[in-house]
């Protein structure tokens, strides 16, 4: 269990790391973010996503961060899997949000039961 924990929180910390800066400097994901609806937000999102990917980091030395960080990209994903399914993305476009938001669920799972 403790492997799949710490391979899940890497991932899920690089994933995040790369998705937050790319939401914060890219073309690509200011016009994701225009077709989304959700332009207003992007700086915002981008921002929490690279923090909540320190978050999984810093949890190494503290618990509580660790858990706010999985909790909240785990809410983060959740809230992206509703909008792609509210502007009719198919599922193939929707899968990386669903799997970034199982990786979290179990980080913040384990991390909840370990106390």
């Amino acid at each position: 269990m403790q492997i799949a924990f710490e391979i899940a929180r890497a991932l899920s910390a690089i994933a995040f790391l790369f998705y937050g800066i790319a939401c914060l400097v890219t073309t690509r994901m200011k016009v994701e973010f225009k077709r989304y609806g959700l332009a207003r937000f992007r700086n915002l999102v981008g921002a929490l996503e690279f923090l909540g990917a320190l978050g999984l980091l810093v949890g190494y030395f503290s618990h509580p961060v660790l858990v706010l960080a999985a909790a909240g990209l785990a809410l983060t994903m959740l809230m992206g899997i509703l909008t792609r399914i509210r502007i009719g993305d198919s599922l193939v476009q929707t899968l990386p949000a669903v799997v970034l938001l199982i990786l979290n669920a179990f980080v913040l799972g384990v991390a909840v039961t370990r106390g």
